[in-house]
């Protein structure tokens, strides 16, 4: 490993906040030190375990450094760069003539930048010609996405800066832990109630982010629809609707309100769990300052009524006119680190670079005349992501994939390893052997966040630049050099460059004039700037704006004037509660939860190479109460089997009387016995295409 002769300021490569940080170099130059960025906005210097450890992923020692292809004896063995690609090349291209091209599958990742997600995209579209891509930030917040989109037209996880948080009267955080998916960010919580705002926080469990709560409610697991129609008919009730907000900027009231009204109460606390008082202190504390937020993360979104759920949490706001106004609205809290652009650009089933819905022709075509290709060449859209993983080995026969580890991700896991390893051909491109690049037919090593230069952009639309701090190893190559390569032997000679920035200077391109509009952003100005908002367009000559390098001055914060509709309304959707797609019953009468823990990062495929993380936290866990403890008799450390319908998966008892007695919480970031993800259900929302993550009904008992 080699660096750079001074420091360099980048992101850390882990989740959505893509906090600041420095690195330099140690002395001899073999490795890097990260130091705090101070002037960096969204997390002001502060990091997590995870962000300062992030260079020992950089290790020879844990990560790969030569391609390897299996061989007739069945073992990975190394090869040349050239004998790999000739080998993906091939696998692909095969696959593509004996059974069409929609046989050919692209997988990607919500960690990829940018630049890579776009060319990735286009790989599939262009040099594939496969309908049959997605990607793994489909699992994490999809569900917010089309809630987004169906009530204020366009989709950013937040639409305002972080910074406003603190400064708001209320928030309501529904199904997130920030105190451990996003310790940094923990701060603009603290900095709310020292400021004299209210926290009301809904978790099953007394997670570290509900003890900093002024109320926190525990809501049965698979219940958050019912909750916020219970809240939102005590607003009705009690006379807390601001109806010239509602009659000035809204539509679809009347419809919703009447669906809100038959969730009384009574019959709120009966679904839900949580008493009626509790239910009108939220209404009073959420009513009584002039601004308020919501913000959701996973809890609530990975459900099979997930979009409906978000959709209900925003009628809240819309009903009491908590959008569209300074300091107040609804946001998702974003989870992987470019959750957000990894969609924007082309990655996705349904989406074109911009944002742009792959169904409309001018977006096709404005696409196809950047990539110089004919509109109708394109493929239309393809399955979801379980979708495509379901359709493994059957429909799909190849699979090229980057970034991203569904053996240990995906639910009903078993089931999706079982497709992996059904597939003629498996490519795999990543920084370490996985779980899912074990089972490769050829596995590419990729450069890391701090070996490439490239854009992300945060949870809060902002868009981002890494800089290239390190030369990578001998025999390392980034993704953007595998897909020039693969392309160049497919037939596609141009359209793939290697260098970032000219692949940005593409995608600005490409996703001028649409929802997603990057154009106005170069790599100049997001250094300039600490980061610049989408949308940002391109200025005409001399407007202003015209200084920022031709940009405008990007939109730090949506809907002030008008949303995102045709008609510039937001809009109420009518929605009601039903139950998750499986519920208790006498042979599986408890409920899973999953989730994650401080130490470890989605599937822990580079989490679990760090010995600091690894001695933070070991391995999975089943966290239960007492009481059910006490009922089938384990003691704390204990191992404890938990099945589902799918699988059955052992790991270590944690008894404590912060969880639901009716509920039990595994970590998913393990494989083997004791991977969380053999248990839940793939149960999918019927628009956002998300899984049902976050509850299934299972059975307990001593292993």
């Amino acid at each position: 490993m080699r660096t750079s002769d001074s420091a360099t300021d980048t992101h850390c490569p882990y989740c959505a906040l893509q906090c600041g940080m420095r690195l330099r170099p140690e002395p001899g130059g073999a490795t890097v030190a990260v130091e705090e960025r101070a002037d960096f906005p969204v997390n002001r210097g502060a990091l997590c375990g995870k962000g300062r450890t992030a260079p020992a992923v950089l290790s020879s020692r844990v990560r790969l450094t030569r391609p390897l292809v299996r061989t007739h004896a069945g073992q990975l063995e190394p090869a040349t760069w050239e004998e790999a690609l000739d080998a993906v090349a091939e696998g692909l291209a095969r696959t593509g003539r004996t059974h069409g091209p929609d046989a050919v599958g692209v997988f990607g990742g919500g960690g990829l930048t940018n630049e890579k997600a776009y060319a990735l995209g286009k790989f599939a579209r262009v040099a594939l010609r496969t309908s049959q891509i997605d990607y793994n930030g489909r699992f994490c917040m999809s569900s917010a996405a089309a809630a987004h989109q169906r009530a204020f037209g366009l989709d950013r996880g937040l639409p305002f800066p972080l910074a406003d948080i603190p400064r708001t009267g209320c928030v309501i955080l529904v199904g997130s832990n920030l105190a451990e998916t996003m310790p940094p960010a923990l701060r603009y919580l603290t900095e709310l109630k020292a400021n004299g705002g209210t926290l009301i926080v809904i978790d099953p469990r007394r997670t570290r982010t509900a003890e900093q709560a002024d109320l926190h409610l525990a809501p049965r697991p698979g219940t958050d629809l019912a909750l916020a129609l219970g809240l939102l008919h005590l607003i009705v009730a009690e006379g807390r609707t601001d109806e010239e907000f509602i009659a000035a900027r809204t539509t679809g009231w009347e419809e919703a309100r009447a669906a809100a009204m038959a969730h009384w109460p009574e019959l709120v606390e009966r679904i839900t769990g949580i008493p009626v008082p509790r239910l009108r202190e939220a209404v009073a504390m959420f009513c009584a300052p002039e601004s308020a937020m919501v913000l959701t993360a996973r809890g609530p979104e990975q459900q099979s009524k997930g979009t409906d759920t978000v959709g209900a949490w925003i009628n809240l706001c819309l009903a009491t006119g908590r959008a569209g106004r300074p300091l107040s609205g609804y946001g998702c809290l974003t989870g992987q680190g470019n959750g957000q652009g990894g969609r924007e650009h082309g990655q996705k089933a349904d989406q074109l670079p911009g944002y742009r819905k792959l169904t409309d022709p001018a977006a096709r075509a404005h696409v196809a005349g950047v990539w110089g290709v004919d509109p109708d060449s394109l493929p239309g859209p393809g399955r979801s992501a379980y979708e495509l993983l379901d359709a493994l080995g059957t429909d799909v026969k190849a699979l090229l994939l980057m970034g991203s580890n569904p053996v240990v991700s995906a639910p009903r896991a078993g089931h999706v390893e079982d497709r992996i390893r059904s597939l003629d051909f498996l490519a795999v491109a990543d920084v370490v052997i996985s779980e899912t690049a074990a089972l490769a037919d050829v596995v590419l090593p990729v450069t890391q966040w701090a070996e490439e230069t490239g854009t992300t952009t945060n949870l809060e639309g902002r868009v981002l630049l890494r800089r290239r701090a390190l030369t990578p190893p001998p025999g390392v190559r980034s993704d953007l050099d595998v897909l020039h390569g693969l392309a160049a032997r497919l037939g596609v000679e141009k359209g793939f460059p290697t260098e970032p920035e000219e692949v940005f200077e593409e995608l600005r391109r490409a996703s001028a004039g649409g929802p997603a509009d990057y154009s106005g952003i170069t790599y100049a100005r997001i250094e300039a700037e600490q980061g610049v908002f989408w949308p940002c367009p391109e200025s005409p000559e001399g407007s202003e704006g015209s200084e920022r390098s031709g940009g405008s001055a990007g939109t730090e914060r949506l809907f002030l004037d008008r949303f995102a509709t045709d008609d510039g309304r937001a809009r109420f959707v009518a929605v009601s509660h039903r139950d998750a797609a499986e519920v208790p019953d006498a042979d599986y009468p408890l409920l899973l939860t999953t989730g994650r823990v401080v130490a470890q990062y989605q599937s822990g495929a580079q989490t679990r190479r760090v010995d600091e993380l690894n001695a933070a936290a070991p391995g999975p866990f089943v966290e239960l109460h007492p009481r059910l403890a006490a009922r089938i008799g384990v003691v704390d450390g204990s191992p404890l089997a938990v099945t589902s319908r799918r699988g059955r998966a052992v790991a270590p008892a944690r008894i404590t009387d912060t969880i639901r007695a009716d509920t039990v919480f595994m970590p998913f970031h393990w494989p083997g016995e004791g991977r969380a993800n053999t248990l839940t259900n793939p149960a999918l929302d019927p628009t956002s295409r998300m899984p049902e993550f976050k509850v299934c009904a299972v059975r307990v008992e001593p292993a």
